[in-house]
């Protein structure tokens, strides 16, 4: 059975059924595996998403929509939506995934929801699957970042240097800890010519050059404010 978060959002021909069982079973489990339904729930869910956008945002250049898109749809975003419907514990998995914590790592449940949202298209139609991903992403929608916000550390760190005509930073993984599906990694980002090193963490190593570019630029601008006042 759904969970109460999941299953007050999904249709009722959706529920208890063969297909939404699928869409949540991940291929360690059985051949009868949610891949697919991940499929379709993607491109249906892209869709939607940059068409609602379209409509939020009339103002908006093409390159803000892609960034708020990708934000949306990203399998952090994915993630904590299946989260917050109570996900992980309906996921069937083998015991090997199941052992390792399966349930709550990020790229399945991200799958999963996409799976679910194909799965939603199949057993209704385009109007119903649209309703569903709209009261999935509510509150999202309702607080979207600033242009300025959207841009991810990496991208305003090198932006903040090319205005200041500095050269561009470097990064460099320093260390990478744990088991292949629970990997942790210490990333360096150097910027040569204001001599400032920095080391961030994460469970990948985008997010752990992410975190390393947060600490630079904060070293920056902490260094800047000194220098002018």
């Amino acid at each position: 059975m759904a969970a109460k978060g999941l299953e007050a959002l999904l249709p009722a021909s959706l529920q208890g059924s063969d297909l939404l069982r699928q869409a949540l079973t991940h291929r360690s489990a059985s051949q009868c595996h949610n891949e697919r339904l991940e499929y379709l729930g993607d491109s249906a869910l892209n869709f939607i998403v940059a068409a609602h956008l379209f409509a939020l945002r009339p103002q908006a250049p093409e390159g803000e929509l892609s960034r708020l898109r990708a934000s949306l749809v990203n399998q952090d975003s994915l993630a904590q939506i299946a989260r917050d419907q109570g996900m992980g514990t309906l996921l069937s998995l083998g015991d090997g995934e199941r052992k390792s914590g399966g349930h709550r790592r990020d790229s399945i449940l991200a799958d999963a929801l996409e799976a679910v949202i194909g799965a939603v298209y199949l057993a209704t139609d385009f109007a119903t699957t649209r309703d569903f991903v709209l009261r999935l992403y509510g509150r999202r929608f309702a607080a979207l970042p600033s242009a300025e916000d959207l841009k991810d550390p990496k991208t305003r760190l090198q932006e903040w240097l090319q205005r200041k005509n500095l050269d561009i930073p470097s990064y460099q993984v320093l260390e990478v800890t744990g088991k292949p599906h629970d990997q942790h990694f210490k990333a360096a980002c150097h910027i040569k010519s204001r001599n400032i090193s920095v080391i961030g963490e994460g469970s990948s190593r985008r997010r752990a050059e992410q975190a390393a570019a947060v600490k630079a630029l904060a070293a920056l601008t902490h260094t800047e404010e000194q220098q002018f006042g």
